[in-house]
This record gives C-alpha cells, structure tokens and sequence, in this order.
C-alpha cells in the first residue's frame, strides 16, 4: 500500500492504494476552499493526510493540479483563480513538517497525469500503448503515456504536456472550453444564470435546444483542438474523466465530431475517483 493525496479545487483525499491491484483501501476527503488562505488550504491538507494514519516513513505521492514544480514541491500558482495564495510555498516541506505519522518523502506529480497512470494501469486505457487523458472540470488537464511511461514533449504533446496551454483564437483554450466557459456562453444565450453544467447537461437531455448547442459547440472546438495533437501522437484512445465527463452521453458525440476522422478510440474513466489516487501510488512506487 502506498500513501496518497489528491489535492482537488473544492476537495483534498488522502489514500491508502495499491498500485499492483489498483485498489483503494481506505479513503479520508475534507472539503477545500481553493480561494482561501494558504494557511487554510494546507491546514486542511495536513489534517486530511494525518488523519489516514498511514504507516510511518511512506512515501506519499500528491496528485496537484498545475502550474506548480512538481520536481521540487513548490506552488506556482498564479492567476488561475485557484490556490494563488500558495504561490511560492514549498509543499513537501510543509507535509513532511505538518503530517503524523511522519512521510520519509513526498512525490508530486500533475493531477492529470495521475489520473492517466490510474487508468492505464486498470481502467480504460488498460491494453494501450499509446493512450492520452483529459480531465473535465474547472479547466481542462491532459496527459499523455507510452508504454506507462508520462511524456512531456515529443510529436504531438503540447508544451508541458497540456493542452491548456494552447490557444484557440488567439486565446487561451479554456476561454472556450472550461466550466466558466460553458456558464457563460449558456447565460450570454439567455439561460439560467444561476445554473451549473450539471444543470445544463440535464436541460439538454430533456430536450432544450440552447443547453445542447451549448454543450455540442464546446467540446467540438475542445476535439478539434485535440485532434492533430492525437494523430501526431499516434494514440489509440482518448479518456476523459473529471465532473463534466459524468455527462459523458452528452459530450461524446460533440467530442467525437470535433476529432473528425482522428483515428483514436473514446472511453470514459473507468475508475472514476480512484483513477489519479491509483496513479499517484504508482508514481510514488516508481520514484521510491
């Protein structure tokens, strides 16, 4: 068993998994403020963490999302409306000091990437080579994987490996595709201001005509985006997991469109919110 924590924008878990059978034996999840001070956020983490009660002298493995060092354990967080306070921090220092039973090292690595490592590992990309993620939430993560392997550059991977990182327009991705996009183009429509994706995802089920343009327009621009990522890449399935991917019916075929002709297979998560808690226990047995 490995000790594991997922930090989250609304959530922090901490875990007890095996990444040989890709189980989760024992879970603790705490509600997050992402906005809040960075004594708050990391508090929080910390109590989380130490409440599991995981063996002294682990090696625990942090799922994070970025912009943050994952190398050296230090917040970069600046001006993506999440967890800015934290800029500058040194979070391993901060869990090795603050958790008891006391870690021997803290991991880290990209929330996406370990929840692609979860999935090739015993879930939806299990059997495939070549495989890339995407995470579906306040924004948008992405990964990719040879082999087990997480690759940050090489034919087809945007920079840093994420395709935030890439413009549509002339503006960044998820001015087009995100949570904050989806509500604001429902709202500029005339819809329900107060409405969330989930609520919209629901409208369109049940037959209103903006909700589904909504819906259809955001993630065929997001799939034409990915595309010649994917072709360049040479991967043969796609997953997507994260909160607007449990509207999976909807978002498929517009996803789907947007690839065209992309030879690459769609699925959905297959482990749902263990995926990145496996992947992150897979990373910290390989860098242990």
């Amino acid at each position: 068993m490995r000790a594991v924590i997922e930090l989250g924008g609304t959530h922090v878990t901490a875990a007890l998994a095996d990444p040989g059978t890709a189980t989760v034996a024992r879970t603790v999840r705490r509600p997050l403020d992402a906005r809040g001070r960075a004594d708050h956020i990391l508090g929080a983490v910390v109590r989380c963490a130490t409440e599991l009660a995981a063996p002294e002298g682990l090696v625990w493995g942090v799922a994070v999302p970025g912009p943050f060092d994952h190398d050296k354990g230090i917040a970069r967080f600046e001006g993506v409306g999440k967890f800015d306070d934290l800029y500058g921090i040194d979070v391993r220092a901060v869990l090795l000091d603050g958790v008891r039973p006391r870690p021997a090292h803290a991991v880290f690595l990209n929330d996406a990437h370990a929840f692609l490592l979860g999935e090739w590992r015993a879930g939806a990309a299990r059997g495939h080579e070549r495989c890339a993620g995407i995470t579906l939430g306040t924004g948008v993560g992405s990964a990719f994987l040879v082999d087990g392997d997480l690759r940050r550059q090489g034919p087809g991977i945007p920079p840093q490996g994420r395709i935030d990182l890439v413009r549509v327009a002339g503006r960044p991705l998820e001015d087009s595709v995100s949570r904050r996009a989806v509500l604001a183009r429902y709202g500029d429509g005339g819809g329900d201001g107060a409405a969330d994706v989930s609520d919209i995802a629901e409208r369109a089920r049940a037959g209103e005509r903006h909700a589904r343009d909504v819906l259809d327009g955001t993630f065929r621009t997001l799939g034409a985006v990915l595309a010649p990522h994917l072709r360049d890449f040479a991967a043969t399935v796609l997953v997507a997991g994260g909160a607007m991917a449990g509207s999976w019916d909807l978002l498929r075929p517009a996803l789907r469109a947007g690839l065209g002709d992309t030879p690459v297979t769609l699925r959905a998560a297959g482990l749902g919110e263990h995926a990145a808690l496996v992947g992150a226990a897979a990373y910290a047995a390989a860098e242990s």
